[in-house]
């Protein structure tokens, strides 16, 4: 059954999990302690969203579920694991870009689900101002518990202090903005970079919480 299950997900999380089993285990192998915490931290965190589905009854299209699974792989696994922060100096500005352009999108669901899909309950700026204020809040508060860590356990989270922080948040405008954008385009019946596309899935699959959805 186990098996079947993981056949019926997306390649790209497959081969995701594949990664992180093969990596566990010659961890083992090699006695590398940290590196066999990280695959199963990673692996764990990945079946969250899993999880998340069956307790809110809330159904993930396949695509939202194969970009949650690649982007908690970045992060955890290739950013600490491997370094890729260190190595790569554009890895943590597109990770912050994505998150908070993925939090857009969150946070216009969000907004559209209170309204039930009535998408004539308010004006789509609105809707689409209340994602964007949502994903930069997320930032926001990710900077503050950055500032923390540091602080508290001598961390070096922030790495240049201010500088760090600021582009951090510059780069969470940005993408927050291009989430919004994109919630505001649906309501307006247009398309967006496909990500207008990736709104549709998630209402239609998700009907009733959508109950005054009309196209």
């Amino acid at each position: 059954m186990w098996f079947q299950r993981l056949r019926s997900q997306p390649t790209v999380v497959q081969a995701i999990w594949t990664v992180l089993v093969v990596a566990f285990l010659v961890a083992l192998i090699t006695a590398r302690w940290s590196l066999a915490f990280v695959s199963v931290a990673t692996f764990a965190l990945s079946l969250l969203p899993v999880l998340f589905q069956r307790r809110f009854g809330i159904r993930l299209p396949v695509r939202f579920f194969g970009w949650i699974v690649v982007f908690v792989f970045a992060t955890i696994f290739l950013g600490e694991a491997f370094d890729f922060y260190n190595r790569l100096w554009w890895w943590d500005i597109l990770l912050h870009g994505g998150s908070a352009l993925a939090f857009g999108l969150i946070g216009f669901l969000f907004a559209f689900m209170l309204f039930e899909g009535d998408r004539y309950a308010a004006p789509a700026w609105a809707i689409a101002f209340v994602s964007f204020c949502f994903a930069l809040s997320i930032g926001a508060m990710w900077e503050i518990f950055e500032f923390a860590m540091d602080q508290l356990f001598g961390l070096n989270m922030q790495k240049n202090g201010l500088v760090d922080t600021m582009g951090d948040l510059i780069v969470d405008t940005l993408g927050a903005g291009i989430g919004a954008t994109a919630g505001f385009f649906y309501l307006k019946g247009r398309e967006f970079g496909g990500l207008t596309g990736l709104l549709q899935e998630f209402v239609h699959a998700n009907r009733r919480f959508f109950r005054k959805f009309r196209r």
